[in-house]
């Protein structure tokens, strides 16, 4: 049965790269900043990182997901019940270019294979403020601050081009003259460096958040001599490949089905996913990724909702309300099946 684990804690590792890998970097092939391969080579090299440092940086989210949710005591048949329910879903959604959360399939499975388990060992009362009020106000967050820094940023890159073009029209002395070529891409510069560390933030703090929440459910069951630490170095492994492999899928949809994605705007949407899903690990808070880079990527619309594609939205919306129930119903199934 460890093997098992072992052998299902790597699948949902591939299929978390899969789906969630593009997630800090899609913006830069909808900006036109670079191809979308390029950009997923990227975020999985970053993601790694994130990986590699986890069980230092987020501890709280490793406790929260080892005996937060369900408190007793785990077995190895809960445990790959709960894998089971987690990796069913997540794998279906990247089939269906649905970009879902892991972080609600594992707690939909969590509560589904526990409230056979253990009921009494389901840890409701903290679910709410521990689980849901974060997962939820992270997306509302995520748009809000989004939209702001989108208004300043294009704010600023107005009144600069609005100064440029002053400048090169009269000149500081009032003379005519010509704006100088290496201002201009100075800036374009700057801006393009500054979106590829945010998306690599962005990609990195992903991992960060996700990696202790797959270990965690590992742990229930580790084959004789694994230690947290070798998992983690299979688990960093497995959704590396799985981004690699699979990760364009979910890159189109957000960087071309969502909205039309400018540079800058670009650039703020990853600072907004960085700071919030790096937080939440660092506090052992389980945000969702999905759900930040996709209620950022959406704040670039700000109050202009008609920018949005609104049959993407509803699409998204759907998966992600799918996501606990059905995470829920087959780690539930297969706890009855294997007991």
């Amino acid at each position: 049965m460890e093997v098992l684990v072992l052998i299902l804690v790597v699948a949902l590792a591939a299929a978390n790269g899969a789906n969630d890998v593009p997630k800090g970097v899609a913006t830069l092939a909808g900006a036109g900043v670079t191809k979308v391969r390029t950009a997923i080579v990227w975020g999985t090299i970053a993601t790694a990182l994130g990986c590699l440092v986890s069980l230092t940086l987020a501890s709280k989210m490793t406790a929260l997901f080892s005996k937060g949710i369900v408190s007793a005591s785990p077995t190895p048949a809960f445990a790959v019940a709960v894998l089971t329910g987690t990796v069913f879903w997540v794998v279906v959604a990247t089939i269906l270019k649905l970009p879902v959360s892991t972080t609600h399939a594992l707690v939909g499975a969590l509560l589904g294979a526990g409230s056979l388990f253990a009921s009494s060992a389901v840890q409701w009362n903290g679910l709410v403020m521990k689980v849901v009020v974060p997962l939820l106000l992270s997306i509302l967050v995520a748009y809000a601050i989004s939209a702001v820094l989108g208004m300043i940023t294009r704010k600023v890159v107005a009144m600069s081009a609005a100064r440029k073009a002053h400048v090169g029209e009269y000149g500081e002395g009032g003379a005519a003259t010509l704006t100088a070529p290496s201002e201009v891409t100075t800036a374009q510069k700057a801006i393009g460096v500054a979106h590829w560390t945010t998306s690599g933030l962005a990609s990195f703090a992903r991992g960060l958040n996700d990696a202790p929440k797959i270990v965690a459910i590992g742990s229930f069951a580790l084959v004789g001599g694994m230690t947290p630490t070798t998992l983690l170095f299979a688990v960093t492994a497995a959704m590396a490949i799985g981004g690699l492999v699979a990760g364009s899928r979910i890159a189109d949809r957000l960087a071309y089905s969502v909205i039309k994605i400018p540079h800058v705007e670009g650039f703020t949407a990853n600072l907004t996913t960085a700071a919030l899903v790096g937080l939440g690990a660092t506090l052992g808070l389980p945000m969702s990724t999905t759900q930040v880079s996709a209620g950022a990527i959406s704040g670039i619309a700000a109050n202009d909702l008609s920018r949005l594609n609104k049959k993407t939205v509803r699409d998204l919306l759907i998966a992600w309300l799918c996501t606990p129930p059905v995470g829920a119903a087959v780690a539930a199934g297969a706890y009855l099946l294997l007991t």
